[in-house]
């Protein structure tokens, strides 16, 4: 069904724009800040920010916002309704149990991924990660699994589309390295991070099929690099994600 540009509801496009603005990163922001980052004038985004916060989506200190619990009901109808997170979750956590590492499960939206399922086992990363959370899928090793699975030119598209920011001194941030980097994700079927999001941390991921052999999710696991090396993510971790990759492609649909 198409749907015509007359009966798309501004305001709530707009009020939707400048929640997003809030991240792992951004988790406080003035009106200035939201404004720029939706991309929203400044009286435009005020309201929108002051419309939340009377109906309990967001808190206000007179300067600064911050989204409130409230607005979790926004996305947990999704995921509760989502039948990926409830058929990967007893696995993914026998897979976290059986290597002492977290593990995670995620899927593509936009340029992000965003984790549906995860098992931790101990804290690899600075900001708290769980169902909802969202990341870059250019710096990730599930990003750049799901990125490798995507048709025709759709992975070019989306790298070109916005600032790639360098997260670490690692990270790459050229397009064009990127996507050499996803041919060697889609030769090898696995993709490695090496400190690239955050220093610290190092990842292994590979795609999650579903029954008629598409790509619908990936799962990697994160190790602190002070204890696993990148050449021994590998030999290490790549049979059990196999192992769990296989045991799921005929539930998934």
């Amino acid at each position: 069904m198409t749907i015509q540009e007359r009966d798309i509801m501004g305001g709530l496009a707009k009020g939707l724009a400048v929640i997003e603005t809030f991240t792992a990163e951004r988790p406080r922001q003035s009106i200035s800040e939201a404004a720029a980052a939706s991309g929203l004038d400044r009286a435009t985004a005020r309201r929108c920010l002051l419309t939340l916060a009377h109906l309990g989506y967001a808190d206000y200190d007179g300067k600064f916002f911050t989204l409130k619990p409230r607005v979790l009901r926004l996305g947990t109808a999704c995921l509760a309704t989502m039948p990926l997170p409830q058929l990967v979750r007893p696995q993914l956590d026998a897979l976290s149990e059986q290597l002492g590492e977290s593990s995670s499960v995620s899927i593509l939206d936009g340029g992000d991924i965003v984790y549906v399922a995860r098992a931790a086992q101990k804290k690899v990363m600075s900001i708290a990660l769980m169902p909802g959370s969202r990341l870059p899928a250019y710096c990730t090793s599930m990003g750049r699994v799901l990125l490798a699975a995507l048709p025709g030119d759709e992975a070019r598209v989306l790298l070109s589309s916005a600032p790639l920011p360098a997260r670490t001194p690692h990270t790459l941030t050229a397009p064009e390295a990127i996507l050499a980097e996803l041919d060697r994700v889609r030769e090898q079927g696995y993709a490695l991070i090496d400190q690239e999001v955050e220093i610290g941390l190092r990842s292994i991921a590979v795609p999650l099929f579903n029954a008629r052999g598409l790509v619908a999710a990936a799962v990697n696991v994160g190790v602190p690099a002070m204890q696993v090396g990148v050449e021994e993510l590998v030999p290490l971790y790549f049979e059990a994600l196999r192992g769990l990759q296989s045991n799921l492609r005929a539930v998934l649909r």
